[in-house]
């Protein structure tokens, strides 16, 4: 995800301005070499750069914060902003492991940013302020569309569309799964299931209907795709997707205990 927004950032800002370091030196190298960037470490990174993405796990969180946090408690906090991409931490979590002093902007990408098309939600404080939040929220929309929650919503809109991918990966999965069992290969049927859903995605977009109303709009009287909603409908599909969504929600709220 880190590598991601490091390309997206470099479409919006010189490449020269980009550090990037990373446990296995490599895949910083590449990286590099991609987007233009400069190899460096996180020392480096946390004495010398306004803008730093914490590109870590939740649960690494605090160890690598634990050894760059004296070089961030020596700066002035006016200088310098963390960004903070782990599920569970809040902006309070990560201002805490880094020293008490820092300001920190709080986002969740989801994976469709590595394509450009993805959704960032986004959430600070008074600490950090709207100007400088939007600022650098700016450089981000290469990736997809940027999304402010206040932070109590973050989790649940996490839920959504953050783990939605893989809900979603699922249903074009089953989808191609449905058209093989039809006759269909399996190139074609996967092809035409997840353009669809990219289509259909749009248009709910772009519309101003809602999504039952442009269901309603494909059913027909005794047609087909009536027949294949009621199906749906049977095997309980809206109810499991709404559980979804509850259960990734409830995991995070359970991570952060």
């Amino acid at each position: 995800m880190g590598g991601a927004l490091a390309a997206a950032v470099s479409k919006a800002v010189s490449g020269e301005s980009i550090y990037l370091a990373n446990k296995t030196v490599k895949k910083a190298e590449d990286l590099a070499a991609k987007i233009g960037g400069k190899v460096s470490d996180n020392l480096s990174i946390a004495r010398d750069c306004d803008v730093i993405f914490l590109g870590v796990k939740p649960q690494m969180m605090e160890g690598m914060l634990e050894k760059i946090k004296s070089v961030l408690c020596a700066r002035d906090p006016k200088d310098y902003v963390l960004v903070t991409m782990a599920a569970a931490l809040t902006i309070e979590d990560i201002r805490k492991m880094a020293g008490g002093k820092a300001r920190v902007l709080r986002i969740m990408p989801n994976t469709p940013v590595s394509v450009g098309e993805g959704i960032i939600l986004y959430s600070y404080d008074d600490t950090l302020g709207e100007e400088a939040a939007e600022e650098i929220v700016g450089v981000l929309k290469e990736a997809g569309e940027c999304v402010n929650l206040p932070e109590k919503l973050i989790d649940a809109g996490s839920a959504v569309a953050g783990c939605g991918p893989a809900f979603a990966q699922m249903f074009v999965e089953a989808l191609a799964d449905g058209g093989v069992a039809c006759g269909l290969p399996r190139d074609k049927a996967t092809r035409l299931a997840a353009g669809m859903l990219k289509g259909s995605a749009t248009l709910t977009l772009e519309s101003g209907k809602t999504p039952g109303e442009l269901k309603d709009a494909v059913c027909s009287p005794g047609g087909s795709t009536i027949e294949g909603v009621r199906a749906l409908e049977e095997k309980g599909f809206r109810g499991a997707a709404m559980d979804a969504v509850l259960a990734a929600y409830e995991k995070t709220l359970k991570m952060k205990k």
